[in-house]
């Protein structure tokens, strides 16, 4: 299980636009499609990564908490399918389904959006506002596969809230730890 960290791309950088197709719906969308009003969490990840897999229903609990408060949240696998088989546009369906999704979790078949957003990680967090500047990257929370910290999803939470509630937040970001993407 390889550490990756996420790239610190500067706050305020404009999200990168992309048109892909969501697995859940096979309907294809860009980011300002699923934007929220208040702002629109991106996540690159996948289905296999055992830091996805430790974080995943903290993610889906954030996505219920802040949904109905403006919050857009789009979740993106890039992986390579080829080598990563476990990763396909059928198993991200399935995988968004045992796990309750209310997010369209889209395929990055080319790689180009990942790049785009220059994502090292799964999962990597991009938390943009309203106006589609970056406002957060960095770590759900410092537990981690193994380390016996309770997940809360605290620091993403707390980014979150002072977004919403045009709160200050601290510009010390820790970046997020996980696999790499699985580059062609």
């Amino acid at each position: 299980m390889a550490r990756t960290p996420s790239n610190m791309t500067p706050l305020g950088t404009i999200a990168p636009n992309f048109y892909l197709k969501d697995t859940n719906s096979n309907n294809t969308y860009s980011f300002e499609d699923l934007k929220g009003s208040k702002g629109t969490l991106v996540v690159f990840m996948c289905n296999h990564c055992p830091f996805v897999l430790h974080v995943i229903n903290e993610i889906v609990m954030i996505s219920h908490d802040y949904r109905v408060q403006g919050l857009g949240i789009i979740a993106i696998s890039s992986n390579d399918i080829v080598k990563y088989p476990q990763d396909s546009p059928e198993l991200m369906t399935d995988f968004a389904l045992q796990h309750k999704f209310d997010f369209p979790y889209l395929f990055d078949e080319t790689q180009e959006v990942a790049k785009a957003y220059d994502a090292a990680c799964t999962p990597d967090f991009y938390l943009f506002d309203n106006q589609g500047k970056l406002f957060y990257r960095g770590q759900l929370d410092d537990s981690r596969p193994g380390n016996g910290i309770p997940l809360s999803g605290t620091d993403l939470r707390n980014a979150i809230d002072a977004l919403i509630y045009n709160r200050s937040l601290n510009e010390i970001q820790k970046p997020s730890i996980g696999c790499n993407i699985k580059w062609k």
